[in-house]
């Protein structure tokens, strides 16, 4: 017998489910955008997965996860500065986390309500991949962990 209640909870479901979609999805426009085929000329297969499609790399397999250089991170697929070598930390968490991104300009958030849970998503702002999910248990001076897939980033050595 279908309710009030399952109309409501149906309602707040895609509800959800639209609060976690990227703007990539959504249509958005961003001053770096391709089709899927373009993107899948320019990403590896699993950049691809997470860039694109949101997956999440196994915990652990990023090389990332060992730089401790000087230097930028950088967006996989646009190359935009993401985060500054100054702000990364051993989360213990097996993904490349850091307190803060390098600046405005570099990520955007959303609200992602996929697999049961309530998290914000980070994505690049300049070309809207999808790079991991920031949480409010970081050190200081902000208190949050933006823990990223390595796969969504590289690496240059300043």
């Amino acid at each position: 017998m279908l309710t009030r209640r399952h109309l409501l909870a149906g309602a707040a479901t895609g509800l959800g489910a639209l609060a976690a979609a990227p703007a990539f999805a959504a249509g958005g426009t961003f001053k770096v955008n391709y089709s899927d085929a373009e993107w899948r000329k320019r990403l590896t297969p699993s950049q691809f997965a997470v860039l694109r499609q949101e997956a999440t790399e196994p915990p652990g397999s990023s090389p990332l996860n060992n730089e401790h250089r000087k230097g930028v991170f950088l967006c996989a697929g646009c190359t935009t500065a993401l985060f500054d070598s100054k702000t990364k930390f051993e989360s213990g968490t097996g993904w490349p986390s850091f307190y803060q991104p390098i600046g405005p300009q570099a990520v955007i958030t959303s609200l992602d309500r996929s697999m049961g849970m309530i998290r914000t998503a980070v994505s690049c702002k300049t070309c809207g991949g999808h790079l991991g999910h920031m949480f409010p248990d970081g050190p200081k001076p902000t208190g949050l962990r933006y823990c990223m897939n390595g796969v969504a980033m590289t690496f240059r050595a300043t």
